[in-house]
């Protein structure tokens, strides 16, 4: 009879944790993204900053090309971890440094934001926290998509800061 109660008490859990992530719009993370099967998760953090875009008119269509990220990294208590920025690149506090190279994008459930990524590690800087470093995961995005609007031949060069927030899980050979 104990073991009945326990079977249903989990369920029911299950049930109120599957109903929790479909109030609040979870997405799962999709196999595309995927880091390789030897990686296991060392880090989140959650990105608060700006997706800067800049007007190119070089071709038959202008429009808004990705220049840089410019965010903040904060660990799960809110402290502030490190930065995001152009490469791109991703720096610790501790100075530990790595530079990816996107190797798979899913849309975002949001519309308005930017994809998420899987984001293969091409160097590293540092002996810190992101020494080890192999995959990156951009997912939770919030904002960040480029202006669909407003890139002429008269803003050739402009540039345009776009609010996001993402998180990025920071995966390691195990």
């Amino acid at each position: 009879m104990l073991t009945n109660k326990f079977i249903n008490l989990a369920a029911s859990a299950a049930l109120a944790v599957i109903f929790a992530a479909a109030k609040t719009g979870a997405q799962q993370v999709p196999p595309a993204l995927q880091p390789p099967a030897n990686d296991q998760l060392v880090l989140q953090v959650h990105a608060k900053g700006d997706q800067i875009y800049s007007c190119k008119v070089d071709g038959p269509q202008p429009g808004w090309t990705l220049k840089a990220p410019d965010a903040q990294l904060f660990d799960k208590d809110g402290k502030a971890f490190g930065k995001h920025f152009a490469g791109p690149s991703w720096e610790a506090s501790d100075r530990s440094r790595v530079v990816g190279k996107a190797a798979a994008n899913v849309p975002s459930a949001d519309a308005d934001s930017i994809p998420w990524l899987l984001v293969k590690v091409v160097s590293h800087d540092g002996e810190g926290v992101l020494a080890k470093i192999t995959s990156i995961q951009r997912i939770n995005t919030k904002g960040g998509k480029a202006p669909t609007s407003g890139c002429d031949a008269a803003h050739a060069g402009q540039e345009v800061r776009v609010p996001y927030s993402a998180d990025y899980l920071f995966f390691a050979p195990k």
